[in-house]
């Protein structure tokens, strides 16, 4: 019986030398394989382990994208990137989305070369955005421009008449709270907005004769609101050539960037403008209307967030 008891001892001391070990050796290969991803990947974990041209996709409506502003920041740091290709397919949106995106492009340009591609449209801010870069290539069909700012809202006044709904209100000045969508709009309201417009208005022009080498008169001529087609924007001036990805990474070769590196898309990590504009809203929206899950992603592609857009709005609306 003895001898038993020692063996059964030994048997357990065995076991929690095996069990340590087996700890042991789990944690060394977990250590080495983060050593070597470190090693590997070197200053960044989300893009390559070698020399390639960054791809970023713009598309949809444009607003303030915090997400998009740490991933080009994260790019211009990156010494395996060697230029930037900016896929733009974008109708516009917020002023202030485009403003944002545009300074973090123009940031990554001082230290990288960035050429933008435009797939079936960059207007309005999606024009803002692709004016940052330092060469723009777009498809003969592709649409380019509406340059310009607007304010839109409703007047629901005429159906609170009907309704026989009245709106009262205390102010502190006869401009606070304007414009209202309970009442028309007088003089003094409209001259307040048309000032809040023509200063961006202002800005934006400014922005494209700095960028396409206009006279003010040259890009003003142009910013009439009017969309353009690739070719069209060639001759304008809006864009710099005709082409697609291509065109893109030849331009990058003139500026030093080795033509046979791959190109490699960093993609979103993050839910695109938060949870009301995010795919996981817009499914959650066709699942209440009773429609399959991929209806997300139509709702999403219909422009169906465009609704929800604040403030100052450079967009064009087909």
């Amino acid at each position: 019986m003895a001898l038993r008891a020692d063996d059964l001892i030994d048997r357990r001391r065995l076991r929690r030398k095996l069990t340590f070990w087996r700890v042991a050796a789990i944690g060394i290969v977990a250590l080495g394989v983060i050593a070597l991803s470190a090693w590997f990947y070197g200053d960044d974990f989300t893009g390559s382990a070698v020399d390639h041209i960054a791809k970023v996709r713009i598309e949809g409506t444009i607003t303030e994208d915090e997400e998009l502003i740490k991933r080009l920041e994260t790019i211009r740091q990156s010494s395996k990137v060697k230029g930037v290709i900016l896929s733009i397919d974008s109708p516009g949106g917020t002023t202030v989305g485009g403003e944002s995106i545009y300074e973090e492009v123009r940031k990554l340009a001082a230290d990288k070369p960035v050429v933008a591609e435009v797939g079936t449209l960059a207007a309005s801010a999606g024009y803002m955005i692709a004016s940052a870069a330092d060469h723009i290539v777009a498809r003969k069909t592709s649409i380019v421009g509406s340059i310009g700012v607007l304010i839109q809202y409703p007047d629901v006044s005429g159906l609170m008449d009907k309704l026989g709904v009245k709106l009262e209100e205390v102010k502190s000045s006869p401009l606070k709270a304007s414009p209202s969508p309970f009442k028309p709009t007088n003089d003094d309201e409209r001259a307040m907005v048309r000032k809040l417009i023509l200063d961006s208005y202002d800005w934006f022009v400014g922005i494209v004769a700095e960028r396409r080498k206009m006279t003010r008169e040259q890009a003003l001529a142009l910013a009439d609101g009017s969309i353009f087609t690739g070719r069209q924007g060639v001759a304008n001036g809006l864009i710099d050539a005709v082409g697609g990805e291509t065109e893109a990474v030849g331009w990058l070769a003139t500026k030093g960037v080795d033509a046979k590196l791959k190109v490699i898309e960093w993609k979103d990590t993050e839910s695109r403008g938060g949870f009301l504009f995010s795919k996981a809203m817009a499914q959650t929206i066709g699942s209440a209307l009773g429609l399959p899950a991929y209806s997300g992603d139509v709702i999403h592609e219909l422009g169906a967030d465009r609704l929800f857009l604040d403030g100052l709005v450079s967009v064009w609306h087909p």
